[in-house]
């Protein structure tokens, strides 16, 4: 009798890295479903997200910004899936041999995820609540990786009596199960991810301005292909924040609660924003993260009520300096008192551009600042205005090495040439734009290489808070490659500075300039 015991078969390396893919892939799916179910709930990849934002140091913010511009949050959360896939591929290898260390090795993953919602600043549910999708996740990937693991293990005893190989249908049977859970999450949070904001938008019909922007006057679109317009639309106004996911904020449930150092608490309802005489203003807004030349500023109609009306609802007290603005993701910025109840047009916005805020730029609600960098005024699904001192407290960015207060730098922008365009030598035109919010532009100069400096033609003035337009032709170009350089002078006899500067702590400065071509 031969009694001889044949080698075990070990499962092939791609059965276990399956099993740990599918494990992580359908715990995040039932936790991404779940939280989309339950309103302000971030998932548990953004919660993670999220931690790697407020904790990352401030280099790599602004190296993020300037490498991906808008796409830095779909490349974070890439980051995350990636990095979680490939760990859990690897402990599902590992499982094969060693499937208590391949679940230890999950269970740790799947706490950070756990400990990441715990601290989660951008939730607006209670805390218990905003555990759950993460717990389930955590639960749900161990449940997954133990079964698979086990049907390995178990598929390797029965295959101690053949030669080889090992029951694929019996695997490809609970691997099939476990992609059903991932497809099914991933339709519900793809389907009801911030649902009730978008139906609540799209069922609002604002009401017209008290107070309407006056026409724009003739003569401020100026006439030239490539131009930045002079009204940005919402598709194309520029997005810099911190939030991975939109805050799902319907307007039906909002209130802003103003408090502090005020004679007077307020809490206001978007109706009660809605029935108060409306005003409309072009505004142009910048991000601290533009650089020279950068495309972070935009131009919109705005559609709200002044902030020094409601702070004056609401009395202001003596030895007060600062508002302390607060998002429905707990976002905070601070900013000067003076600044939001002075002659210019500080508002509570509604409206961008003729229709509700857009979800990813505030809705409901939203301040708009002129003449400050956003990250001390702009703050989008505003929930809390607290009246107080700077002494106080600090904002999410005062936090990181950037100023409290910062007002924009005036500065100018080559629209038109992009970088080695060619132009014809009779039809060298040069534009672009030039922005000193609440002062003014009063000229802009522009010079070929190393020639004088040449004043353009500026495009009609709209009003001090908004951009202008400037072009100018080169009459007698010669054929080569050039440089152009340009600079404004505001209204205030100041003319830009040449001088570098990085984006922190309060804003680039420098001269912008492009090469290009005429043939």
């Amino acid at each position: 009798m031969n009694t001889t015991t044949p080698a075990r078969t070990a499962a092939p390396w791609w059965a276990g890295a399956v099993a740990g893919f599918l494990a992580a892939a359908s715990g995040v799916a039932v936790g991404t479903g779940v939280a989309a179910l339950l309103q302000g709930v971030p998932s548990p990849i953004e919660s993670v997200g999220n931690r790697a934002i407020d904790y990352a140091p401030p280099f790599l913010k602004e190296f993020a910004v300037k490498q991906f511009g808008t796409a830095d949050k779909p490349i974070l959360i890439g980051g995350v899936v990636v990095t979680l896939a490939i760990l859990a591929m690897v402990a599902g290898v590992i499982g094969r041999s060693k499937p208590r260390l391949a679940v230890g090795a999950v269970a740790l993953i799947g706490v950070i995820a756990v400990a990441a919602a715990a601290i989660d600043r951008t939730t607006t549910a209670s805390r218990a609540l905003t555990l759950i999708p993460s717990v389930l996740t955590l639960a749900v990937s161990l449940a997954v990786l133990i079964v698979l693991l086990g049907t390995l293990t178990q598929l390797n005893r029965k295959l101690e009596s053949l030669p080889a190989g090992f029951d694929r249908r019996k695997f490809l049977k609970v691997a099939l199960g476990a992609s059903a859970l991932v497809v099914v999450g991933g339709v519900v949070g793809r389907v009801y991810g911030s649902a009730a904001a978008a139906a609540s938008r799209a069922g609002i019909r604002l009401p017209g301005a008290a107070i309407a922007a006056p026409p724009i006057p003739a003569g401020v679109q100026l006439d030239l292909k490539g131009i930045t317009p002079f009204v940005t639309p919402n598709r194309d106004f520029y997005r810099v924040d911190t939030a991975l996911r939109v805050p799902d904020v319907p307007a039906e449930g909002w209130n802003l609660r103003i408090h502090g150092m005020v004679d007077k608490e307020l809490n206001l309802s978007y109706r009660d924003i809605m029935n108060m005489p409306l005003v409309e203003n072009r505004i142009t807004l910048t991000c601290v993260s533009n650089e020279v030349g950068g495309r972070y500023l935009g131009n919109a109609a705005w559609l709200g009520v002044l902030t020094k009306d409601l702070l004056e609802m609401a009395g202001v007290q003596s030895g007060a300096d600062a508002i302390k603005s607060t998002s429905a993701d707990r976002w905070t910025a601070g900013t000067p008192l003076d600044v939001v109840t002075d002659e210019r047009n500080a508002m509570l916005a509604i409206g961008m551009n003729g229709e509700p805020l857009p979800l990813e730029h505030g809705f409901p609600a939203r301040l708009v600042v002129p003449g400050l960098y956003g990250f001390v005024s702009a703050t989008k699904w505003l929930v809390d205005i607290e009246v107080t001192r700077f002494s106080d407290f600090k904002g999410y960015w005062t936090t990181r090495d950037y100023t409290a207060e910062a007002p924009i730098k005036f500065s100018s922008r080559i629209d038109v040439p992009k970088s080695f365009q060619s132009f014809p030598r009779d039809k060298v035109r040069l534009g672009g734009v030039a922005w000193a919010q609440t002062v003014g532009i009063e000229q802009v100069e522009i010079k070929i290489d190393d020639g004088p400096w040449e004043i353009a033609t500026l495009g009609a003035e709209d009003n001090l808070e908004t951009w202008r337009q400037w072009m100018w032709q080169w009459d007698d170009a010669t054929e080569g490659t050039h440089k152009a350089t340009i600079r404004a002078t505001n209204k205030n006899g100041k003319t830009q500075t040449s001088e570098r500067a990085r984006i922190r702590p309060n804003g680039t400065t420098g001269w912008h300039s492009v090469q290009f071509r005429v043939e």
